[in-house]
This record gives C-alpha cells, structure tokens and sequence, in this order.
C-alpha cells in the first residue's frame, strides 16, 4: 500500500503508469508482453507493475482513489495526481500513451 501512495505522491511531479496484471488470466499475459514489447516512452516515465492476486487490496485502493472502476489487466497513466489515460483488456497498448506527452 505505502508502493502505491509513493507512486501517486510521484505522479505529482512526474508522469506515472501503473499495470494492473493477472498472473493467472491469459489476457493480461497477452496484454503485459504486448505493452512490454510496444513499450518505447521516455525515462521520465516511471512504470509500476501490481500483481492482482498478491494486492488486491492495493489494486482496491487504486479504484477507490482515482474513482476508476477495477479491471484486469488495466493500464493507468496519471500526471499531477490525475488519471489522463486509462485502459483495458485488449485495449491497452503504451503506444497510446504519447499522445499525452
């Protein structure tokens, strides 16, 4: 919990994005080695992968904070503390994610 109040406290001053995976769903396999294929954003990015089945609280806590609705696999970018870009399933691809920089 204190991984994910450190990576929205970060996302005040630098871009954050955050993947929310299922290490038992082979949607969010596809998914995670799509976006670690397609991955190709500045350092300044700083990436955090959260394991659903060993944090669901954290991933709950996410939810609730951004007021997002839980999904797995899902990809969130926040700057300034805002969620700007969020996506799911077969539609999250990091490529996506240049448009906002």
């Amino acid at each position: 919990m204190e991984d994910w109040k450190m990576a929205y406290e970060r996302s005040k001053t630098a871009p954050v994005v955050i993947f929310k995976h299922s290490t038992r769903c082979s949607v969010s396999r596809m998914a995670l080695r799509l976006t670690e294929q397609r991955w190709d954003l500045p350092e300044k990015i700083e990436a955090f992968l959260l394991d659903l089945l060993i944090h669901r609280d954290v991933s709950d806590a996410i939810a609730s904070d951004l007021k997002l609705q839980h999904q797995s696999p899902q990809l969130i970018y926040l700057v300034n503390g805002k969620v700007v870009h969020h996506a799911n399933h077969s539609g999250i691809d990091p490529v996506d994610l240049k448009t906002y920089l």
